[in-house]
């Protein structure tokens, strides 16, 4: 999910380079919806991952 962020990163910055500022625009948002999307599914799974280890078998 992050390298789909990436992706629209790299978009929006070569249509900010030519000019397009409405599409570079909508990329850097959907750019960082996704990489916070990202950032609470890997908090998501860290906390879940400690949860799961701090259990006695």
């Amino acid at each position: 999910m992050l390298s789909w962020a990436v992706t629209f990163l790299v978009v929006a910055l070569i249509a900010a380079v030519l000019g397009f500022g409405g599409i570079a625009g909508t990329a850097i948002e959907i750019a960082k919806i996704i990489f916070f999307v990202a950032i609470v599914l890997f908090v998501i799974s860290a906390v879940a991952g400690l949860m799961r280890r701090g259990r006695a078998p």
